[in-house]
């Protein structure tokens, strides 16, 4: 099936602005998301561009012509006043205000917010980082990052080995920066994984975990609570669960029921327990009635809320114990089968909850030999005429 294209939206200056502050102040992708109205994997790709480092927030010079003082000059103009009354008027020198109205069109052409806006422009170019100005020095920084030292033991060894060469000396935080935002363009990419860390983006100071709750799933069920029944896949009803991921923090829910394989595939906006919860209650009910009374998952936060799914749709939610993938055989499998049509590194956020229908009745009506070759759909269809 051909892939849905999304209609981007980009994000604002001042959209931009308020990621990174909030992204400074330590707060996690999803609160993010929630307060700017985005979802989280784009506040990710927006952060993954600059490897998490913020950047420099712009502001003029004093000395620079500002906006109203550009409007000022337009009025000038308009009343025919000399460059020597506009200068006076505004306390600049008249050579300041001629070369003004001269680059950006002459008395004829000159506008306020056109030459403002020109002037932003041009004082954007960047200055090259330290590293890609001074090549013995990124040689020297790049070989001790080869060797596993961290920046700040390469710093120190950089001070003590160069003491009066202050070309060669720079701050842990340059060679940071320079790993992350790799269009500074002097240190490789692949250096990253020689820090301790090894993480992908550059951590904000205030990141915390506090208040999170990570790897607490209050009042979980354990897997080993469950019936018998559940466990020997005797009787139709009870399923399995997870998130398959996508590029760009893109997932879809998928849920096999344990006796005949059967598979819903779930659109999901986010992985947050409200945008998942959400979307399985929704789930359930296109259900017929009683068939889905239990569902075990993961101990992935996504499932914090598993009671507002209790409550909404009667289903028992048990968790897996941590690390124990095995405990869903079904599920992992599955996800191994959907594989075929979402290849890691797909978006997932592509495909409409009509295009997750489609793949799920291809894998529903797909002979399995674990059923004898019969399809999950026929198994499901003769399990649940069986048990009424």
């Amino acid at each position: 099936m051909a892939p849905k294209r999304r209609t981007r939206v980009a994000f604002t200056m001042a959209q931009r602005a308020e990621v990174w502050r909030r992204r400074q102040r330590g707060e996690t992708l999803v609160s993010i998301a929630a307060a700017t109205g985005r979802e989280a994997g784009t506040i990710q790709s927006l952060i993954k561009v600059r490897g998490g480092v913020a950047p420099h927030r712009r502001q003029r010079a004093r000395q620079a012509l500002s906006l109203a003082e550009r409007e000022a000059i337009s009025r000038g103009i308009v009343q025919a006043l000399s460059v020597r009354a506009i200068a006076r008027t505004l306390g600049r020198a008249a050579s300041t205000i001629a070369r003004e109205i001269t680059r950006n069109g002459g008395r004829e052409r000159y506008r306020a917010v056109a030459a403002d806006g020109r002037a932003w422009r041009a004082g954007a170019r960047p200055k090259r980082c330290r590293l890609a100005l001074h090549a013995p020095l990124c040689a020297a920084v790049a070989t001790a990052l080869a060797h596993a030292w961290s920046p700040q033991q390469t710093v120190g060894w950089l001070r003590m080995t160069f003491p009066d060469e202050p070309t060669m000396h720079v701050s842990h935080e340059t060679i940071y920066r320079t790993l992350f935002v790799q269009t500074r363009g002097a240190l490789k990419r692949e250096l990253i994984a020689q820090l301790r860390s090894r993480r992908p983006l550059r951590r904000s100071q205030r990141a915390t975990r506090h208040g999170q709750a990570r790897g607490q799933i209050v009042d979980a069920v354990s897997i080993r609570e469950r019936p018998a029944d559940v466990a020997d896949r005797a009787v139709p009803g009870h399923w399995e669960g997870d998130l398959l991921a996508g590029a760009r923090n893109s997932h879809i829910a998928t849920l096999v029921e344990r006796a005949s394989r059967y598979v819903h595939l779930v659109h999901v906006t986010g992985k947050d327990t409200a945008s998942v919860v959400g979307a399985l209650i929704r789930e359930v009910r296109r259900l017929p009635g009683q068939l889905m009374t239990s569902l075990t998952w993961d101990r992935g936060h996504e499932m914090a809320a598993h009671k507002q799914l209790t409550i909404a749709t009667d289903v028992q939610v048990y968790f897996c114990d941590p690390r124990s993938p095995w405990q869903r055989g079904s599920n992992e499998n599955t996800n191994g089968l959907l594989r075929q049509y979402f290849p890691k590194g797909t978006s997932l956020a592509q495909y409409t909850q009509a295009d997750l229908d489609a793949v799920a009745h291809q894998l529903n009506t797909r002979p399995r030999m674990t059923l004898g070759f019969r399809t999950p759909a026929q198994f499901l269809h003769d399990a649940v005429a069986t048990t009424d």
